[in-house]
């Protein structure tokens, strides 16, 4: 008797291409390929999605907080359960749970947490992106520019040593506070290394994308424009073939214009990838919470400072795919990889997330016509059915 379970009746994509009259074959917690419906095992067993499309589980390198629960508030083990089970709901099967520039007791926490969540296999876990502190104050938008250091040696070690018990580290960096043969040190250690809250020139930029840098933080954002005459780091992302840079699409951050720009400029092999810089609120109605003692407010889909300052973002993965098709024109596929395939090979996931092909891993998100996710498979367990 066949352990295989097939998923018919849905237009599947797997991550490159679609397919129509198929099934989606699942052994375990693993994908065993998409065959013509025609061809299912005859003791397959058959799950019925009729009407609905199926796609690979979001991964989402950027993720503050969700169901009411903020990393930076209580960096734990059930923090991190938390803030993944309520990404599921909108199809994200993969996340970094990213702390915001903090003390370094509470940074030594986020990484203990992180280790133990990724001991425990939490559903949802990828692993840890420290935002900061080693950012540059000219361009801090929401962080607390009271916790902002330059890197020293032991903070190094501490990096290092954290990357090798966890299965992705991402830090953002801005090359005010960290030296190139930092960057190079972190990049050799297998870190993820991006260029972010910084007013660095694109010649500079591109120095330390050459030092191992290879993602820049949420573009647009928080860096140096490009201009004419200086592009920037925003000129050096769209630029340099090696960098890939995040963007949260919202229509907040990044007017929809400027994104469409950005998708024609971007020169490869680094990709564009979709973020959502989450908050707490997601997934709940609540319209205020706390950032190292300051209030954020929820409001008109926008989340803001006292002052108006922008503090993350009130939008899930679902919506951004969601957005980049219907407000910037990209192709659903296009989208989808954005939000899936994209930031797994940044995260060097790829042979495990972001396609549902013969031997990835069976994360996949069931949408219906309107693209909102109806059900999230991670591992072959469905943990999220509307």
């Amino acid at each position: 008797m066949s352990d295989s379970t097939a998923f018919v009746g849905a237009r599947i994509f797997d991550g490159e291409e679609w397919h129509e009259e198929a099934a989606l074959l699942v052994s375990g917690t693993r994908c065993d390929g998409i065959v013509a419906r025609k061809s299912v095992p005859a003791d397959a067993h058959i799950r019925p999605v009729d009407g609905t499309t199926i796609v690979p589980g979001f991964v989402d390198m950027q993720v503050n907080g969700g169901g009411g629960a903020m990393f930076n508030a209580d960096p734990s083990v059930e923090t991190i359960a938390t803030i993944c089970a309520a990404h599921a709901r909108f199809g994200t099967t993969a996340l970094l749970v990213t702390l915001i520039s903090d003390t370094p007791d509470t940074t030594k926490k986020a990484i203990a947490a992180a280790v133990k969540a990724g001991e425990r296999c939490v559903p949802g876990f990828a692993g840890l992106h420290l935002e900061g502190p080693h950012l540059a104050p000219a361009r801090k938008g929401a962080h607390d520019k009271r916790h902002f250091r330059s890197m020293q040696d032991d903070d190094l070690q501490v990096l290092v040593d954290a990357r090798k018990r966890l299965p992705a580290l991402m830090t953002t960096v801005a090359p005010e506070a960290v030296s190139r043969e930092q960057v190079r040190a972190m990049a050799d250690a297998g870190i993820v290394v991006s260029l972010g809250h910084s007013d660095i020139d694109c010649r500079t930029a591109m120095d330390y994308a050459a030092a191992g840098a290879s993602m820049t933080t949420h573009l647009f954002n928080a860096m140096s424009p490009l201009a004419h005459r200086e592009p920037g780091l925003v000129g050096a992302a769209l630029a340099t073939p090696s960098l890939s840079a995040s963007l949260i699409a919202d229509g907040f951050h990044v007017d929809p214009v400027a994104i469409a720009i950005a998708m024609r400029a971007k020169t490869g092999p680094g990709r564009l990838c979709l973020i959502t810089d989450s908050m707490a609120p997601l997934g709940t109605s609540t319209d205020r919470f706390e950032l190292n003692g300051r209030v954020i407010k929820r409001a008109g889909g926008r989340l803001t400072l006292e002052d108006g300052t922008l503090a993350g973002a009130d939008i899930d993965m679902a919506g951004s795919v969601r957005f980049m098709h219907d407000a910037v024109g990209t192709s659903p596929a296009e989208a989808l990889r954005m939000a899936g395939l994209y930031p797994a090979e940044v995260l060097g996931l790829s042979a495990r997330k972001g396609r549902l092909t013969q031997g990835h891993d069976a994360d996949f998100a069931v949408m219906d016509e309107s693209g909102t996710v109806t059900a999230t498979a991670i591992g072959g367990e469905f943990v999220f059915k509307a």
